[in-house]
């Protein structure tokens, strides 16, 4: 049987996002493609968050088009994946979490137990697999979020700052596991307000300000040589986070 075509790239064109008058995403085009991990900095109110959940189609826009290489196949699992700061987990033990997510995928039981251990090894928890998801730590939980998600072996994974309400420890533990699927060949969209962060897993930088692209550059480029005044402002620390 044929692989399926890709999704990506995903292009997004003249993308409005409105709230009354006010425009949080105001006339964004970018295309993201295969490969390079994509960080998205901004200060706060910049509209980063709500430019992931339009990628992802959590919000539709208010203008402007957002289209992916190839549609989603019906009934097939999804190809596209998003985390949040906070995981929803279900009411159950952690590789129970992995495999509701995988059966509503579709996939057959023998294969959904496989692949919820083999994810759960692969983000160092397969020995808490049968404690309550909700009991773990908030770095496991993040960590089984993304678990939960690797184990339907997405083409893209948006992340809404994974790591901001954890301690440095879990966030180097996170940062691995995300390090690992982009290695893996999933592609990564990520907001983060860690600079540091940001260094560590970025290929390029989005920047955005006041709902518009001010800059688009690979992650060494951005960091050393911004080309707005924007961006120099922001990494001087003289717009607010």
């Amino acid at each position: 049987m044929r692989a399926p075509v890709s999704l990506l790239p995903l292009a997004l064109d003249n993308v409005v996002f409105a709230v009354g008058a006010r425009r949080i995403i105001d006339g964004v085009s970018l295309t993201l493609e295969r490969g390079p991990r994509t960080i998205i900095l901004g200060p706060n109110g910049a509209g980063k968050s709500v430019l992931l959940r339009l990628c992802h189609g959590l919000l539709r826009p208010s203008a402007g088009n957002i289209r992916w290489n190839a549609p989603e196949l019906p009934g097939g699992p999804r190809r596209q994946a998003m985390v949040f700061q906070r995981p929803v987990l279900l009411r159950r033990s952690a590789r129970r979490n992995v495999t509701y997510a995988l059966k509503l995928a579709r996939i057959a039981g023998e294969e959904r137990e496989e692949r919820a251990t083999e994810a759960l090894c692969k983000v160092g928890l397969d020995a808490l697999g049968d404690r309550y998801a909700r009991t773990l730590s908030g770095g496991e939980q993040q960590r089984l979020a993304l678990a939960r998600v690797w184990a339907l072996r997405p083409e893209i994974l948006f992340l809404d700052e994974p790591t901001a309400s954890l301690d440095p420890g879990a966030t180097h533990e996170v940062e691995n596991v995300i390090a690992a699927m982009h290695a893996a060949g999933t592609k990564i969209v990520m907001v983060t307000h860690n600079l540091g962060q940001a260094h560590r897993l970025g290929d390029e930088i989005l920047f955005l300000h006041q709902g518009r692209l001010v800059e688009r550059a690979s992650a060494e480029r951005f960091f050393q040589h911004p080309g707005s005044a924007e961006a120099a402002e922001f990494l001087e620390g003289e717009l607010p986070w």
